[in-house]
């Protein structure tokens, strides 16, 4: 059996390009790209956390300084100087 010569498949393949046609006219419509934008503050944050990671985890002069400071036997913090600094840490 041949479907070329039907009249119900021509109908449908005439239908069938009127609609290719117009989707190929809609391919040709301007594609917009993504685009993002970082704000300055989001800048200046990066900035300021690249810096800090570059910070060493202690500071060796200061350890050096109390280490000193205990060989010698000058350091003696108060009651009080311990207590602010253990409810400072403790927030």
């Amino acid at each position: 059996m041949r479907i070329n010569n039907n009249i119900n498949v021509q109908k449908v393949l005439k239908g069938y390009n009127k609609n290719l046609s117009k989707t190929k006219g809609a391919t040709n419509v301007g594609m917009k790209s993504d685009k993002i934008e970082i704000s300055q503050s989001s800048k200046d944050f990066q900035i300021a956390m690249d810096a800090f990671k570059k910070l060493p985890d202690v500071r060796q002069e200061k350890v050096d300084q109390v280490k000193d400071s205990i060989d010698k036997g000058n350091y003696k913090p108060s009651a009080e100087d311990i207590l602010k600094k253990m409810m400072s840490n403790a927030k």
